[in-house]
This record gives structure tokens, C-alpha cells and sequence, in this order.
């Protein structure tokens, strides 16, 4: 579309009847602080207030109509749109405005793995001679090129206008992570998936989703909803809950490739720890394939068959996409290697939460020849359930486990502290989490393995409402390097 904008192209069959056909605008925000001459404000419902309370504000600031789910009090002085679902509504009419997308978009959802999965693809589509970008928790990726991201699933119309400048720059292979949040949200609506993906589920974000149903339903959605009738669906069979998010791709009619132990398509039969990587062997659609995988825990053989099974659905040759595992690199606090002192390693993972702060211990705990120590915290202002639930995993898999601080927000930082102890009988508690993961790292001994976990590739710290620059891995250089 070009400007000026249509309201009825927009909006499409729920605009009839509620505006003049004739009616156009320059533009479109769901952030009335950015509205401009001419533009057309959404007012989204929102977790602690609705957008039409700044419905005034819009129209002050130059909106010409305004979209929401209901006609807001008081008479606004521009023509009103009521439509069922106005998030969706917003991604769609950011798609119009945003332009052409990508040929090939990709989304990868489930509780853990989606960073890597993502990321591991684009390695794949580069080793396979394909420009491929990457958005997600760790921002944008295209090549060299990084940009920093605020949210795991950016906002509808951001997104947009980001896949239209990838499909500018000659980017047509791009794999998005689908938060649950994302999805529920409708900021996916309006792109076109060629192939998506299903990691895992775990108890998560219950703050938002309320009960674990709700949490996987939100996540079906992108196989119910949101995939294209010809696409591809990659289901880690090793999950559980697999078989859902299998039906569903099934039931939309797409074509389903299943990966794992129990893969149709790719058959992993045998995992052999080769120092800091893994030896895999197994059956590509029936062919025996073995491959060596330079990273560390069990999960990640999962992660990287995923990924190659959306390289395949997305036009990478078998062979050349499961020969692109030995060149992967691991994404930025994914288990990640970072340093040694006095013959002991020091790893930092983003793992914060209970069946990811499990997995990794796990994965560790053979590689730790002496002792396995292990610095975590929880975030405040979230789940609290899973605060004693990580308590007793670090407790019952560590030797020595340290509880310190995450991003406390505004709640009380010690409280968050001491329900983590209630469950950790024996553990340490340094509250500054520089100080814990000195401590940590300090006490190190032949042998030895400190797991760093929460943060991952964050560089702050939240504490109120204020955001601290803070990296687990610069402390932990600064620690290694005091000796």
C-alpha cells in the first residue's frame, strides 16, 4: 500500500459500515505519544489499563479515526471503529502498511530453546550459502550485524517494518521466536510462516497465562492459526506435549516433519559426549547420518535438530543442513564456555527457570570432576511459584549452591531471597550478585564447575524500576582475572 492509507484496505470487511469508504490516513501507532497528523491510533487492551484511555491524547495529537474493541467514554470527536480483536486488527494493518516480507519466515516456540533454534538456523541457512537473519531475545541478527531487542517477540508494527527492511536488503529467510506473550498478543498476525517449530512446554510465565492450559493454548495458536495451509511443522517428539502441537499442524492441514529420539524425519539413536561437544548418530528420513555437535548438554543435540529440520522445510538440502551441525556456534548465555581458574570452568546460562536451571545442572553435573557450584536468583514481579521449585533443584543437583539476586524489580529483593532458601537447606546467600558470583568463582578448585545461571546474555540489572548495566560475564572475567 502506499500513502495515504485507506481505512477500509486497512481494516478490510470490519471497517463497512463504520466509516466512509473514502477515509484515509497517514499512518498507524498503537502509542498515542507517537501519533502524528493524520495517523489512525489503536487502542489496545493492555494488562494494567486500556489504550483508549489515551484516546485524548491521540486525537490532540493529529489522530483522524480511532480502532478499539469498544466505544471509549465520551465522544472523541473522530470516527470510532469497533472491531472483535483489536490487536489483531493492529498486526494486520501493520502488515498492509509495512510492505512485502520475507519469503521465507520461520517462527520457533516452546518454553526453552528458542533462542538457540533460531540462531542455529540462520547458521545453517550461511553454511548453505543463504542470507538469514535471526529476531528474537538477543535482538536482530543478520550476518555480522547485530541489533539489541527489548522483547523476545517485538511489537506488531515494529516487526513489520522489520521484516519489510530485511526483505529490502535482500534478506528472504528470516526465524522469529514466538513468545507465548507474542502470540496472545497478535504481534505475529499479518506474516506469513513457510515453517514453524515446538521445542517444549514447562511451567512458565503463570503470571501472564494464569494455569499451564492457558500457557500451551496461547502457544498452539501459531500451529491453529498462524501458519500458511502449505507449511511446514517441526515437532521435537522428545516433548511430552509434542503430540498437541503435532495434531494441530496436522488438523491445518501442513505437512508435519517430526525430529528426535522418536523422529520420523530425523531419527536421533545415539548421543556420545566427546569433550565439550557431542558425537550424534541416528537416521535422516531412513538414512543412517552421524555428525559431531561442538556444544555441551543433551538439550541442544534437541535444539539443533529442530533447526535442521526447519533448514530442510525452507529449502536446504538434508545433507548440507545436518552437515552444518559441526560448524554451530552457541548462542550468546546459552551454556555458554566462559573461562577457566585453577583447572576448574566457569559456564553461564540464561536458564531461569525450574525445568531449564534442572536440565543444565544435569548436563554439568558429568562434567564437573570435582565439585558443581551453582549461582541463580529469580526475577521479581514474576511467577512465584517457581522461586522454591529452583531452590530445591539447585539444592538436590549442586554441591554448593549460592542464592543471590536477579532482576528484583519492585519487589522486596531479600523476600525473593528467602523464598528460594525455604527450599534450599544448605545454601549460601550473598545478595549483591557480583559479589556471589566473586565468591563463587573465588572458591573454585580443580575440578570444579560454577554454573552462573539467570541472566544469560543480559547486560542490566533491574532493581525498582531502574535499569543497571550489569554482565555475569564481565564479573566473571573480572574474577578470573584477580586469580
Amino acid at each position: 500500500m502506499t500513502l495515504p492509507y485507506s481505512i477500509a484496505e486497512l481494516l478490510g470487511p470490519a471497517a463497512k459500515g463504520q466509516v466512509e469508504p473514502a477515509l484515509e490516513v497517514n499512518g498507524i501507532n498503537a502509542d498515542s505519544r507517537l501519533i502524528g497528523e493524520g495517523d489512525l491510533f489503536f487502542a489496545l487492551p493492555g494488562s494494567r489499563s486500556h489504550g483508549a484511555v489515551y484516546t485524548r491524547d491521540a486525537v490532540g495529537r493529529g489522530a483522524k479515526a480511532l480502532v478499539s474493541d469498544a466505544v471509549p467514554d465520551g465522544n472523541p470527536g473522530v470516527p470510532v471503529v469497533v472491531v472483535e480483536d483489536v490487536r489483531a486488527a493492529y498486526a494486520k494493518a501493520a502488515a498492509c502498511i509495512a510492505g512485502p516480507q520475507p519469503e521465507h519466515c520461520v517462527a520457533v516456540t516452546g518454553t526453552n530453546g528458542k533462542t538457540s533454534v533460531v540462531s542455529f538456523l540462520r547458521q545453517i541457512w550461511e553454511h548453505a550459502g543463504i542470507k538469514g537473519a535471526s529476531l528474537g531475545t538477543l535482538g536482530l541478527m543478520v550476518g555480522d550485524k547485530h541489533v539489541p531487542g527489548e522483547l523476545t517477540t517485538p511489537d506488531a508494527l515494529s516487526l513489520h517494518r522489520t521484516l519489510a527492511d530485511l526483505k529490502k536488503q535482500g534478506v528472504e529467510h528470516v526465524a522469529l521466536e514466538a513468545s507465548s506473550h507474542g502470540i496472545d498478543q497478535r504481534r505475529l498476525d499479518g506474516i506469513r510462516f513457510s515453517a514453524v517449530a515446538f521445542t517444549n512446554l514447562y511451567r512458565d510465565h503463570l503470571d501472564y497465562h494464569n494455569d499451564i492450559e492457558s500457557y500451551r493454548d496461547a502457544k498452539l495458536r501459531l500451529f491453529r492459526d498462524l501458519i500458511d495451509k502449505n507449511a511446514t511443522a517441526v515437532v521435537n517428539s522428545d516433548s511430552d506435549e509434542g503430540m498437541a502441537f503435532m495434531f494441530a499442524a496436522l488438523d491445518h492441514g501442513s505437512t508435519v516433519f517430526t525430529v528426535g529420539e522418536g523422529g520420523a524425519h530425523i531419527a536421533v539413536e545415539e548421543v556420545i559426549s566427546e569433550g565439550r561437544g557431542q558425537r550424534i548418530k541416528g537416521k535422516l528420513v531412513g538414512e543412517p547420518f552421524e555428525v559431531f555437535l561442538p556444544l555441551v548438554g543433551r538439550f541442544q543435540v534437541s535444539n539443533a535438530v529442530v533447526a535442521a529440520g526447519l533448514a530442510m522445510a525452507t529449502g536446504v538440502e538434508p545433507k548440507v543442513a545436518m552437515a552444518a551441525l559441526a560448524h554451530l556456534e552457541g548462542a550468546k548465555g546459552r551454556l555458554e564456555f566462559a573461562g577457566s581458574r585453577n583447572g576448574g570452568n566457569v559456564f553461564i546460562d540464561y536458564s531461569h527457570k525450574p525445568e531449564a536451571l534442572k536440565v543444565v545442572l544435569e548436563t554439568l553435573r558429568p562434567v564437573a570432576e570435582n565439585r558443581l557450584i551453582v549461582v541463580f536468583g529469580c526475577g521479581g514481579d514474576r511467577d512465584k511459584g517457581k522461586r522454591p521449585e529452583m531452590g530445591k533443584i539447585a539444592s538436590d543437583l549442586a554441591d554448593v549452591t549460592i542464592v543471590t539476586d536477579d532482576n528484583p524489580r519492585t519487589e522486596d529483593a531479600a523476600t525473593i531471597r528467602a523464598e528460594i532458601l525455604a527450599a534450599a537447606p544448605g545454601a549460601r546467600e550473598i545478595g549483591n550478585r557480583a559479589d556471589a558470583i566473586a565468591e563463587a568463582v573465588g572458591m573454585m578448585e580443580k575440578g570444579d564447575v560454577v554454573l552462573v545461571a539467570g541472566k544469560g546474555h543480559e547486560d542490566y540489572q533491574i532493581i525498582g524500576k531502574t535499569k543497571h548495566h550489569f554482565s555475569d560475564h564481565e564479573v566473571v572475567a573480572e574474577a578470573i582475572a584477580k586469580g
